[in-house]
């Protein structure tokens, strides 16, 4: 009989999730190198430089991939000839050590867990509790897989119950184009099929845990049917265009992971999960000789890329720049920022939008007029740092706060991560404003643009609150110009042409 002492599983649990916090796992370092080398659209060759660079930069650091930080899921396998020494249940040692990892005062992760969800959605401050699934094997180990992930790619979950008769993969590539770029592409698709409609949903989680070897399989052959689903998704979706960030090009995902149970006869349940370019999971095991030891991968593995762009970009000065400034600015084009720029993300939205409704003065010092709105909720600094990993968020989410913001605050523009829907590029066009986008799966890199940071209101939101942030040479490009052009649908639809022309293998 193994015995597991508690605290060596609970400092497992730490370790973990403050390795993965910093490491991308090498696999997805190499598949990210891959994409880069052969990307041919400049803006998404840009975009995969810049969570390169920010990936070395954590790595080194010590600092977070991402400053969402993401919810913890736990898999648990615990071998039947498995006893644990210590009084707490699995669930309860998991949620310990991720309470430990996310206030880690060397390297505190950002907590976005709340609790009553259906009703008052307060921030349980520790990021507890996990999603912990627990599973007896054969054996006399315990098998840990766990996972911290982003609300931008967890959100751009489908699930279906098709047909029996329906295509898997015609389901799959209807999904694709309407997920937007908050998932932050390129990443991974998970797909479980079979079984129920919470198994699929599990399996799909679970497959997101498996390394990337699609080469691999291209190499190998598919012999199964679901290794010819792979990898017929993985040439079709790659196909579609959409590329990294969504701004169009060669590398949309780069692997498909497919797990399957057997299912009733009348079903076909379906879900697919993406994982983001801030991909974060390890897998270890324990024998009971204690805790685990996570080795740190060698910086070598990392590929030497200067993350360039400046010299073609137009500087801006934001504490001075006009409407008419902003009028010249094209879609596409990329922007060095620098000045003041104000916060704001979902619950400060709703409360500045309830306070302009009841009419109601701002809080003191909030002033949006000739301002811009970042969507940001930042990670706590730490040593000499002015703010810790800064990345935008998922954009779409505020669309529907944009005429409100744009009409009654004297704002500008937003900057922010991915597409935005078509009511709020209306409202853009229609009052002459802009929409910036900044690298999702750059946040550390962002943060080193951002040279002083002061709360200006709603403390009690935590990394929800509005932020006053002085920038300077902030990189970031234009998404929707004055006009309404938008680069991410002209991106997409421009390369989705372009690979048709070029014929370009993904399966060779």
């Amino acid at each position: 009989m193994t015995v597991i002492k508690q605290q060596d599983f609970i400092d497992s649990i730490y370790d973990a999730l403050q390795y993965i916090s910093y490491y991308h796992p090498l696999d997805f370092v190499r598949g990210l190198k891959k994409a880069y080398e052969r990307e041919q659209n400049p803006a998404a060759k840009s975009a995969i430089a810049q969570i390169l660079v920010n990936s070395k930069m954590c790595a080194e650091g010590h600092r977070p991939l991402c400053q969402d930080t993401g919810i913890v899921t736990c898999f648990v396998k615990i071998g039947r000839n498995v006893t644990f020494e210590g009084d707490m249940l699995v669930p309860e040692m998991v949620n310990e050590g991720c309470r430990r990892a996310y206030c880690c005062p060397d390297n505190p992760l950002r907590k976005s867990v709340l609790k009553d969800p259906a009703g008052s959605r307060v921030n349980t401050r520790d990021n507890t509790p996990a999603v912990t699934h627990v599973e007896i094997i054969e054996g006399d180990k315990v098998i840990v897989e766990i996972a911290a992930k982003g609300g931008g790619s967890e959100n751009k979950t489908k699930m279906a119950m098709l047909n029996p008769s329906d295509s898997i993969e015609d389901w799959v590539l209807e999904q694709l184009p309407h997920m937007g770029a908050g998932w932050c592409p390129p990443g991974m698709l998970g797909i479980g099929i079979g079984g129920t409609a919470e198994k699929a949903a599990l399996m799909a989680k679970e497959a997101l845990m498996e390394p990337i070897d699609i080469d691999d399989l291209i190499k190998k052959g598919a012999e199964t049917a679901e290794e010819k689903l792979r990898l017929s998704i993985y040439d079709k979706v790659n196909r579609l265009g959409i590329g990294a960030q969504g701004l169009g090009g060669l590398t949309t995902v780069m692997d498909v992971k497919i797990k399957s149970f057997p299912t009733h006869a009348a079903s076909k349940p379906v879900c697919m999960i993406p994982n983001c370019a801030a991909t974060r999971h390890v897998s270890f095991e324990l024998d009971g000789s204690g805790p685990v030891n996570l080795v740190p991968p060698s910086l070598d593995e990392w590929p030497d890329i200067e993350v360039g762009g400046s010299d073609n970009a137009r500087r801006v000065n934001l504490d001075t720049v006009t409407k008419e400034e902003m009028a010249t600015w094209k879609s596409g084009e990329t922007l060095l920022l620098s000045g003041t720029i104000l916060t704001g993300r979902d619950a400060a939205h709703k409360k500045i939008c309830d306070l302009i409704a009841e009419g109601k003065p701002l809080p003191d010092g909030v002033d949006f007029h000739g301002k811009f709105i970042y969507y940001v909720g930042p990670v706590d600094p730490v040593r000499d740092e002015v703010v810790g990993p800064a990345g935008p968020t998922t954009s779409t989410r505020m669309d529907k706060f944009v005429e409100t913001m744009l009409s009654k605050t004297g704002l500008f523009g937003m900057i922010g991560k991915a597409d935005r829907g078509p009511a709020a590029v209306a409202s853009i066009k229609k009052h002459k404003a802009v929409y910036l986008m900044a690298v999702g799966g750059a946040a550390y890199l962002v943060s080193k643009a951002i040279k002083k940071a002061r709360v200006l209101a709603f403390p009690e939101l935590g990394m929800e609150a509005v932020y006053e942030f002085e920038v300077e040479d902030m990189p970031v490009m234009v998404a929707v110009d004055s006009e309404g052009s938008n680069v991410h649908v002209n991106g997409p639809a421009e390369w989705r042409e372009k690979i048709l022309a070029i014929d370009f293998k993904y399966l060779e």
